[in-house]
């Protein structure tokens, strides 16, 4: 940074704290009414449950489920919806605390006799929450606290087949507890700051979402587990300066792109302690990634998946977990990246397993036997978005997929031989619809919602997908939002050349000329881990966005290629390499086309606001396109590629080393010199994911070139910042610098 004078300082600092955000009356309003109980379920997204069961889980193979009911534990019938108590308050008070356990999750042997309950939650490593851990053996009638006198908490606690025997991770070891006796018994005595046994890093946590990391074998004599090795990842500084006379330094792993990654490596040990066998996996376990473990059916084989660290080949490897030789069962390859599968599902007994796949240009799911060979079994130019279950005796997958809008989502079945496809989801039902499959694919709660309006939660039947019964019509919430938002939402698909169509929404003032120009603000994603123009109920905040738009605004969303819709791997993965410059291409391609559309439009009065990948898109916006884009609010953003964590960055940008050209293009940091408009950024000191690191050097780079700009740090905040004040600051800040209304 070169060297600037004092006075040049003095007034970028002076103008780097924000404006006194005055959010309008209207808005003011708003946020006291979403906070309060007028709308009591909308912040849900509309679709919760609680009155007969509803959110429950299924047992029985379906044929019932359990739910948790002031304190109680309730089973109900599918078919008939009798209603039965099967533990009382009084029963689930262990009489060490002489109160009922306020447990969160539970889990209950095959008999029925042996149950394990999580309470008491609190925040270990940085962001994984550990519980401690009820046994009650109920033909006992006895309670027992796992872990003995450990203050610190236990981690994925779960029970051993047969129910006797309980596993979990302590202090970064995997024990084993007899839950009548209390014999503890150590499986792994390694644990330490660098070594990480039974659960992962944070970099596989955030990315791969794998938290618990071993597994009982289905005859119970063994637990196989993920090992990780941080020794050698770069460490990062989080700094609370707040709490204490002196600031408080937390350093963790963090490893960023082309650096150090943890060595990951797969054991099993026998459930009665003793030595652990490695399973022999290919490559360096420093520059390979193992995404997924499971057993294989069976308790002599282990399934994996193992990635490159470029993340283009996933091989899944079947290993014997007597003698830790693997073999290569499958492999999936992409030129630019693969997704993984996030579980293990096997058909006919063992004989193959269900996996999803892009080798054709698009998600469908295939059998693949113990050999390799792979059977197609759904058809066609769409995606599969997610698995909801299999009915086997019928012949059956069901999934969830949007063939002709990749905005909505409906129920989807599929013919295992691969002969047929076929909508479940009734034709006269659109929207998005979620679903919970019962085991035997006969039962599913259903719930359903459309942008503009919640949904309702239902038990219904399948295929026929008939209700039973309604958990929560949301009649009363849909009465008063109906009104607030008819007839100015609107759905759209614009243009944007090459005969790409993007997806959008919009919504409008409630006093609407459509003979006057309004401003515009554009909320913003764009990055490939996610969509923001879903035709679904959005809760609270699709309530909020109405009340921005009254107070004079158009308030509208598009999502470019590159983010994670089901429009076939092409749309998905044409920004590798390349993320962010494509994307802000686009996203002002699609905004002058809409205004080409809508001539109600004003584009000399542009605004933009997003966080984390949005508020790196919003500042390649600010920058790249000063002409279009006037004010900006930048949540948490990543300015430097190069500065956030590795499986992310590499999976969707390559190496540095490889494509350092990439790596600058992308980054908005590299193009501050084109802001002219109105920019605040945000961000908190203590986020552990996108790191105050990038906004300082951002800072820096603004403060160098001289261009001003409005700053606000939340002092040790993490990356999910939210309430009133950050609301009052943004929505303010746009308000303030936007010139609302219609001309």
């Amino acid at each position: 940074m070169r060297n600037l004078s004092l006075r040049t300082i003095a007034f970028a600092l002076v103008l780097s704290v924000p404006a006194s955000a005055q959010l309008s009356q209207n808005m003011q309003e708003w946020m006291r009414r979403l906070n309060s109980t007028e709308f009591s379920g909308a912040g849900r997204g509309g679709r919760g449950g609680g009155r007969g069961g509803a959110g429950g889980r299924w047992v029985e193979g379906g044929k019932a489920y359990t739910s948790v009911e002031r304190g109680e534990i309730v089973r109900y019938d599918a078919a008939t919806a009798r209603r039965d108590v099967l533990m009382t308050a009084a029963q689930l008070t262990p009489p060490e605390t002489g109160r009922p356990l306020a447990f969160g999750e539970y889990a209950a042997s095959a008999d029925g006799r042996f149950m394990l309950f999580a309470a008491n939650p609190r925040t270990v490593m940085i962001r994984k929450t550990a519980y401690d851990y009820w046994a009650l053996d109920k033909s006992a009638n006895s309670w027992r606290k796992l872990g003995g006198s450990s203050a610190s908490g236990l981690l994925y606690a779960k029970l051993s087949p047969d129910g006797t025997r309980a596993a979990y991770v302590r202090e970064n070891n995997i024990w084993v507890e007899d839950i009548r006796t209390g014999a503890v018994k150590p499986l792994t005595s390694d644990g330490s700051p660098t070594i990480i046994n039974g659960t992962s890093d944070w970099v596989y946590e955030e990315e791969f979402y794998l938290r618990d990391g071993f597994s009982w074998s289905p005859d119970g004599r063994k637990i196989a587990y993920f090992q990780f090795d941080q020794s050698g990842v770069p460490e990062f500084a989080l700094i609370n300066y707040t709490d204490s006379l002196y600031p408080v330094i937390t350093k963790y792993p963090y490893p960023k792109p082309g650096q150090t990654n943890s060595a990951v490596r797969v054991g099993v040990a026998s459930a009665e302690g003793g030595p652990t066998r490695w399973i022999k996996a290919p490559g360096n376990p420093r520059d390979i990634y193992m995404a997924r473990m499971d057993w294989a059916g069976n308790s002599r084989e282990l399934i994996l998946q193992h990635l490159n660290r470029l993340q283009n080949v996933n091989t899944v490897l079947l290993a014997d977990a007597d003698t830790g030789e693997a073999r290569p069962m499958f492999r999936d390859q992409d030129e630019a990246w693969v997704d993984i599968n996030n579980s293990f599902t096997w058909l006919e007994k063992g004989k193959r397993l269900l996996f999803v796949s892009e080798s054709d240009g698009w998600r469908h799911a295939y059998a693949v036997s113990r050999e390799g060979g792979a059977q197609l079994i759904t058809t066609g130019r769409f995606d599969l978005l997610s698995v909801s279950g299999i009915d086997e005796p019928g012949g059956w997958l069901y999934y969830i997929a949007s063939p002709e809008n990749a905005t909505q989502r409906y129920l989807y079945r599929s013919r295992l031989d691969g002969s047929r496809n076929e909508r479940v989801t009734p034709a006269a039902a659109p929207g998005t619809h979620t679903y919970s499959l019962s085991p035997d694919c006969r039962w599913a709660f259903h719930t359903d919602s459309r942008f503009d309006s919640p949904g309702v939660s239902e038990l219904i039947t399948l295929p026929d997908h008939k209700t039973v019964r309604v958990f929560q019509d949301n009649a009363e919430l849909k009465a008063k939002v109906a009104p607030i938002l008819a007839g100015r939402t609107e759905m759209f698909q614009v243009e944007v050349g090459g005969g790409v169509k993007m997806d959008g929404w919009l919504i409008r003032p409630s006093r609407f000329d459509a003979a006057k120009k309004y401003p515009i603000i554009v909320n913003v994603y764009g990055e490939p881990a996610s969509t923001t123009v879903n035709d679904s109920w959005g809760g609270n905040n699709r309530l909020l966005m109405a009340a921005l738009a009254d107070d004079g605004y158009l308030v509208a969303s598009f999502d470019n290629r590159g983010t994670p819709a089901p429009k076939g791997r092409a749309w998905r993965k044409v920004v590798y390499g390349s993320v962010g410059v494509l994307a802000s291409e686009e996203q002002a391609a699609a905004l002058r086309a809409l205004a080409e559309k809508h001539p109600y439009v004003d584009l000399t009065r542009v605004g933009v606001f997003g966080w984390s990948g949005g508020g790196s898109m919003t500042l390649n916006l600010m920058f790249r396109h000063p002409e279009l884009y006037k004010v900006g609010v930048a949540g948490a953003p990543v300015p430097d590629q190069t500065l956030y964590d590795s499986i992310y960055q590499d999976r969707y940008m390559g190496l540095p080393g490889d494509n350092a050209k990439g790596y600058h293009d992308g980054s908005p940091i590299n193009f501050a010199g084109g802001l002219e408009g109105k920019l605040l950024i945000i961000h908190g000191t203590g986020d552990d994911n996108v790191h105050f690191q990038g906004t300082q050097r951002l800072l820096n780079r603004l403060i160098e070139l001289n261009k001003q700009f409005h700053f606000m740090e939340y002092p040790n905040r993490r990356h999910g910042i939210s309430g009133a004040h950050l609301d009052t600051l943004r929505y303010g800040f746009l308000e303030e610098q936007l010139p609302a209304g219609g001309r």
